[in-house]
């Protein structure tokens, strides 16, 4: 995983978007959005069919949860596509870590996309710890830990406190 890489397309993203809201990028990027009032325990899914961009989002997500869905679909996009074209990602390995270096990157791309290093550090200024930078910036604590931990690969001068829970999403009930 490069994570420079991931971190200069979120950037690039985020720029040309003029907003971190992953809705409005994912609209830029055109890629649609489908609601499902079906989805038990899942919360969203990235496909690639036919030249076709589609994010399947549950509709019982909170705006935070929605938000933080989106982004890490749109780094499946970004990062993963042609595997999603030939039907190498599959609903049940989604948001699962553990499982694969896909899952880790989609969060690591999820937490460069929402979450701006100079506000990170900002509130790591002040005097902030994760817990408070994390409800300060209206993020999940795990995302905000895999932020942490990628600034510090990209060289910021910032401790991380403890590894983040590499099933979070799973654990997250809409």
């Amino acid at each position: 995983m490069d994570s420079a890489e991931i971190y200069c397309r979120a950037e690039q993203l985020v720029k040309k978007c003029g907003s971190r809201n992953a809705r409005d990028i994912a609209e830029m990027l055109g890629i649609r959005i489908i609601y499902r009032s079906d989805f038990k325990d899942l919360l969203g899914m990235y496909v690639y069919m036919l030249r076709h961009r589609l994010i399947f989002l549950s509709d019982r997500l909170d705006d935070k949860l929605e938000q933080m869905v989106i982004a890490h679909e749109i780094g499946h996009d970004q990062r993963h596509r042609e595997l999603s074209a030939q039907g190498g990602l599959q609903e049940f390995s989604l948001f699962r870590m553990n499982n694969s270096i896909i899952e880790y990157e989609a969060n690591v791309f999820a937490a460069h996309l929402l979450l701006d290093n100079d506000e990170v550090c900002r509130y790591a200024r002040m005097g902030y710890d994760v817990v408070q930078t994390s409800a300060a910036m209206n993020s999940d604590i795990n995302l905000m830990l895999i932020k942490l931990r990628e600034m510090s690969q990209l060289g910021y001068e910032l401790s991380v406190p403890f590894e983040h829970d590499s099933k979070f999403f799973g654990k997250i009930k809409c």
